[in-house]
Formats: C-alpha cells, structure tokens, sequence
C-alpha cells in the first residue's frame, strides 16, 4: 500500500476526468449502471473525511419503474424528463440518527453520542458532512468513468414523505448517473478567478 508521505502529483489526465473536462450531463445513454459500479464508486468515497467520521450520506438508488414516478412526481418540470430517462437515478439524504454508528466509526471516544443524542444540532451536524459527501459522491461518479446529473429542483419534504417516512433520512440532492448521451452537455459558464476568491492574511 503506498504511504501517505509517497502520495505524488495526481496525473493531468486524473485532474480533467475529475475536474477540468467534467460536466454535469443532461442526457445519458440507455447503457445500464451496474450494483457493482455503484459499489466501487462508494469504496472509493467512503475514505474522505467528515467531522469525528460521522459518514452521515445516506443513498438510495432508484430502479424500479415505480419508484421513479414517484421520484419524478416530486421534481422540478425542467428535472423530470432528464430522469425519466437516465439509467441510474441516486437520492441522496443524511440521516439524522447518524450518532448511533459512533461507537463503531470513532471507537476512541466513547462518549460521542452523548454529544449529538437528542440535541437539534445534529441535523446541522449531519446536513454539513453528507453535502461534503455529496461532493465526494460526485467526483466518485466520474473517477469511475460515469457522467453525474446533480440536482436541486424538488420538492425535498414530498421524496422524504415518499422514501424517508419510516427512516427519518432527510433528502439533499438527486443525481442521475449514467454514460452521457447525445448534447449532454451545456456551455460551460464562466469561473471566478482566483483573486476574486482566495485572500491571504
């Protein structure tokens, strides 16, 4: 296993699969998204850090004709098509319950869910880390050679009511997953420069 301190210089070509050339797709291909795709994309994730290694994502993937109306019904008019038609649709939520998993995920301290149990800042907690998370699940999505379709218009309190209602999970963003299809993408719009967004004091 190389060592932390051997760790080089991600490759160029890394650097615009996960950053420079990606796009958020639009259209996908009919070509299916496998469990074991979706598995390696979390295996790759699941090593990114969150505050006292809370992994609060939760994710639920849409397969069944079904579930998808109901997902659909639950978007934003300009998202519904796109899903409709994507191979793999991922609902992405936090659980708010995320402290019951501390003794196993952060063993050393043993009264870490005294901190978050019963306490209404846990959803703060939880909502902060997952949409680290959901950041992660992103890059994972294209660091597997899959194109991610992240988005933010629904209507998050109806996927809860529709999904959640028995776990209390609390939806923060839907990302279609697939190949991208034909003009998947958008113009890409401008960046800030660096001065625009990085001081030093």
């Amino acid at each position: 296993m190389t060592e932390l301190h051997d760790v080089l210089e991600l490759d160029k070509n890394a650097q615009d699969l996960l950053f420079r050339s990606a796009r958020t797709a639009n259209t996908f291909t009919d070509e299916p998204v496998s469990e074991e795709q979706v598995a390696a994309i979390y295996d790759l994730i699941k090593y990114a850090p969150t505050s006292m290694n809370i992994q609060p994502l939760r994710v639920v993937l849409v397969r069944t004709p079904e579930a998808r109306e109901r997902l659909v019904g639950q978007l934003s008019d300009g998202n519904k098509a796109k899903t409709q038609s994507a191979p793999l649709t991922a609902i992405l939520a936090y659980d708010p319950e995320f402290h019951e998993h501390l003794p196993t995920v952060f063993p050393h301290f043993q009264g870490a869910q005294d901190l978050f149990k019963g306490k209404p800042h846990r959803h703060d907690t939880a909502k902060l880390n997952a949409l680290l998370q959901v950041g992660y699940f992103i890059l994972g999505v294209r660091a597997a050679g899959l194109a991610a379709g992240p988005m933010t218009g629904l209507d998050a309190e109806g996927i809860d009511r529709e999904f959640f209602a028995d776990s209390g999970y609390k939806t923060l963003v839907v990302v279609n997953i697939g190949r991208p299809g034909e003009n998947a993408w958008f113009p890409r719009n401008p960046r800030l420069d660096f001065e625009q967004v990085v001081t030093a004091v």
